[in-house]
């Protein structure tokens, strides 16, 4: 198992928490996660992954399935960053 920090800005916090997308689509790798937001109340939010198959998620995140989730979830794809535990 591969623990990964995602952090990133999406249009709408409260949105973006409520969304099953992450749920579904995570669920389907086997892939376990933890959200976060900014507690000044920014629109920064972060994940905490559990993958069982990195090369499985790098996979899906260059697929349109994945931008269009994240468009879904008001993701701002651009500002995506992810960090492995080395």
């Amino acid at each position: 198992m591969t623990s990964v920090m995602v952090y990133h800005l999406v249009d709408d916090v409260d949105f973006w928490l409520s969304s099953t997308k992450r749920s579904e689509i995570f669920g389907a790798l086997g892939i376990k996660f933890s959200t976060y937001i900014d507690p000044e109340g920014s629109n920064k939010v972060g994940l905490m992954l559990d993958v069982p198959d990195m090369d499985a998620l790098v996979s899906f995140l260059q697929s349109d399935e994945a931008l269009e989730s994240m468009k879904h979830d008001g993701v701002q794809p651009e500002t995506v960053q992810m960090l492995v535990a080395g």
